[in-house]
C-alpha cells in the first residue's frame, strides 16, 4: 500500500474550519476580558490531580488502600516515597491555578505560594486522618451490614466520597476552586454521591448506599449526622443582582444539626434548619425549619378495600 501524498489537498474543509474556530475563540476570550492575557493559561490537569489523589488514598491507608503486596514493615517506606511523589505532582498543579488566579504575580511569588500551601497541606494529613477513621466508625456502627472497618474502606462509595470530600475541602478553603472540583468530580463519577467541595461536614458522618446523594455547596452538616441514597440538601431558588445574573457565594443550602437522620429520596430545600435529633422520613419535601427532636414523615394515603376492586 502507497503512502499518502501529503501535498494533496485535504477532502476536508480544514482552513475555513480552523480560521472559524479561531474567531470563535477570538469572541469569547473579548467576552472574558482575556484576549490581553500574557503567555499560555494552562490549567490544573485531571490526569495529574486524579493520580495525586490516589495516593493520597494510600497514604492515608496504606494497608487496605495501597498496594497489595505491601508490608507492614514497609509502610513507612512506602508513605514516604508516595507522599514525596504526590506533593511535588500536587506543588505543580497548585502553581498552575495560582498562575491563573493571578496572571501578573511574579513567578518567583507564584512558587513561593504553592510551596506554602503544599506544605502545609502534608501537615494536615494526620489529623484528616484521625477524622476519617471517625467517619470509618460512623459507618461502621450505623449499618448492620458492615461485617467489619475493612470492608466499610474497600467497598463502601460513601466512605469513597467522603475522603475525597476533606482533601477536596481543604482546597476550596484555600481558595484552590478548580483543584478542589476536580477531586469532587471524581469522587462523584465514581460513586454518583455529589459533594460540593464547600460544603462543611462534620465528624462521625455517614451516607449509606449513597447513589444520588446530593449535598450543595453552602450546606452545614453537623456531627453524627446519617443519609442515606437520593437525599438532596439544595437551594430553593437562586438570588439575582440587578443585572440579573446569579449571585454567587450566598448562603442558599441547609443547615443539619448534630445527630440527624434523613431517609431515602428526601429532598431538603434552601437556607433552613434542620433541629438536633431530628429524623427525616423517606421521600419527604422540606422547604422550612424543622424543631430539634422531629420525626417528620410523608402522609399515606390509605384507601378502603372497597375502592380496589378484585375483579376475581
Amino acid at each position: 500500500m502507497s503512502e499518502k501524498n501529503h501535498n494533496e489537498p485535504s477532502p476536508w474543509p480544514l482552513d475555513s474550519v480552523v480560521t472559524e474556530l479561531r474567531q470563535v475563540r477570538h469572541e469569547w476570550r473579548e467576552r472574558q476580558g482575556r484576549e490581553t492575557d500574557l503567555g499560555t493559561r494552562e490549567l490544573p490537569a485531571h490526569r495529574h490531580i486524579h493520580e495525586v489523589i490516589d495516593a493520597l488514598c494510600g497514604i492515608l491507608f496504606p494497608m487496605r488502600l495501597g498496594p497489595s503486596d505491601l508490608k507492614k514493615e514497609s509502610e513507612d517506606f512506602y508513605v514516604g516515597h508516595q507522599l514525596g511523589h504526590a506533593l511535588n505532582i500536587l506543588v505543580t498543579q497548585v502553581r498552575l491555578e495560582l498562575s491563573c488566579q493571578q496572571p501578573r504575580l511574579e513567578s518567583q511569588a507564584q512558587d513561593r505560594k504553592a510551596n506554602e500551601f503544599v506544605r502545609r497541606f502534608a501537615t494536615m494529613l494526620p489529623a484528616l486522618r484521625r477524622q476519617l477513621d471517625q467517619d470509618v466508625i460512623a459507618a461502621y456502627r450505623g449499618d448492620p451490614a458492615a461485617s467489619s472497618v475493612d470492608e466499610i474502606l474497600l467497598c463502601y462509595p460513601g466512605l469513597l466520597a467522603i475522603i475525597h470530600h476533606r482533601i477536596a475541602n481543604v482546597f476550596y478553603v484555600e481558595g484552590l476552586r478548580i483543584i478542589a472540583r476536580i477531586i469532587a468530580e471524581k469522587a462523584h463519577s465514581v460513586t454518583g454521591i455529589d459533594i460540593h467541595p464547600g460544603a462543611t461536614i462534620g465528624s462521625h458522618f455517614f451516607i449509606d448506599h449513597g447513589t444520588g446523594v446530593v449535598v450543595g455547596e453552602t450546606a452545614v452538616i453537623g456531627e453524627r449526622v446519617r443519609l442515606y441514597q437520593a437525599v438532596t440538601l439544595g437551594a430553593v431558588r437562586f438570588d439575582e443582582d440587578d443585572q440579573g445574573a446569579l449571585t454567587k457565594g450566598e448562603p442558599r443550602h441547609p443547615i443539619v444539626e448534630d445527630d440527624v437522620v434523613i431517609y431515602a429520596g428526601a429532598t431538603i430545600l434552601g437556607r433552613i434548619t434542620i433541629g438536633r435529633g431530628a429524623v427525616i422520613g423517606g421521600n419527604v419535601w422540606l422547604t422550612r425549619d424543622v424543631p430539634p427532636g422531629s420525626r417528620i414523615t410523608q402522609a399515606v394515603l390509605r384507601q378502603s378495600v372497597d375502592d380496589h376492586p378484585s375483579g376475581g
